[in-house]
C-alpha cells in the first residue's frame, strides 16, 4: 500500500526533515505516527499527498511511484486519498450538506448518487439531522465528523488524520478514534499523526515514533515511548 523506501527530504537550510526513511505500510492497516516537533511528521504526510517531492529515495503508494507520476495525473491520484486536518478546514459559508457534497462535485459525480452518498455518511458520523447545519453552529467534535464525512465520502483507499483530535475534548477524541476505527475494519488504510499519549497507548495499534527526522521505532502494538 505504501512503500518508502530510503527516502530523504531536505530543504534550503538547516537539518534534513527526513534522513533515510524506509516504511513499509500494508493494505488495511491502522498506524500511528508519533514524534515531537519537528521530527518529520508533517513532511512525511505532504509527500504522501506529492505537495512535496523527496530529495532522495523513492515512494509508492498503491502501486503508483509518486516520483515518476505526471502533473496531470496528481488530482486523480488525490482523489484514492481522504485527509482529516486538526484545524477542520470547512467551508463556512455552505452548510453540512453542501460541504460534503463538495468533495464529490469535484470530481462530477451524478448528482443523483450525491443524494445517496452524503446521507450515508452523515448517517455514519452521526449526523444525519444536522445536514442543514453551517460550521459555525456545530461543536468541534461535529465539525471534525463532517471533516471526516467529507474525506471518506469517495471511498479513498486511504485515510491520513494529522492531529484529527488536536482541537477536541477528550469525550470527542474518542468518538473521532472510534470512527477511524470502524472504517479501518471496512478495508480502509488509515494513517494517524498524533500527540495523543492516551489514545496511542490505549488502542495498542502499531506505532511508528519519529526523532529529527528518522524512525527510531516500530511497534505492532506500540505505545507512546518518547518525551516532549
Amino acid at each position: 500500500m505504501i512503500i518508502l523506501d530510503n527516502v530523504s527530504k531536505s530543504y534550503a537550510s538547516g537539518q534534513p526533515a527526513l534522513n533515510g526513511i524506509n516504511l513499509h505500510i500494508k493494505q488495511g492497516e491502522f498506524v500511528f505516527i508519533v514524534g515531537n516537533s519537528g521530527s518529520g511528521k508533517s513532511t512525511l504526510i505532504k509527500l504522501l499527498l506529492k505537495e512535496l517531492e523527496p530529495t532522495e529515495g523513492k515512494i509508492i503508494v498503491n502501486g503508483k511511484e509518486l516520483g515518476t507520476m505526471k502533473r496531470k495525473y496528481i488530482p486523480k491520484y488525490r482523489r484514492k486519498i481522504g485527509v482529516v486536518f486538526q484545524d477542520f478546514r470547512l467551508l463556512k459559508d455552505r452548510n453540512v450538506y453542501e460541504n460534503i457534497a463538495f468533495a464529490q462535485r469535484i470530481i462530477q459525480t451524478p448528482i443523483r448518487e450525491i443524494k445517496k452518498q452524503v446521507p450515508r455518511m452523515l448517517s455514519m458520523v452521526g449526523l444525519a439531522e444536522k445536514y442543514k447545519s453551517y460550521p459555525k453552529q456545530l461543536s468541534g467534535g461535529e465539525q471534525q465528523r463532517v471533516a471526516l464525512a467529507r474525506a471518506l465520502v469517495n471511498n479513498p483507499d486511504l485515510l491520513l488524520a494529522d492531529e484529527p483530535t488536536g482541537n477536541l475534548d477528550p469525550k470527542n477524541s474518542w468518538e473521532i478514534m472510534k470512527l477511524l476505527e470502524q472504517i479501518n475494519k471496512k478495508g480502509t488504510t488509515v494513517l494517524v499523526v498524533t500527540h495523543n499519549r492516551e489514545i496511542v497507548d490505549a488502542m495498542q495499534k502499531r506505532v511508528v515514533t519519529m526523532q529529527k527526522g528518522i524512525i527510531v521505532s516500530d511497534e505492532e502494538k506500540g505505545g507512546y515511548i518518547y518525551e516532549d
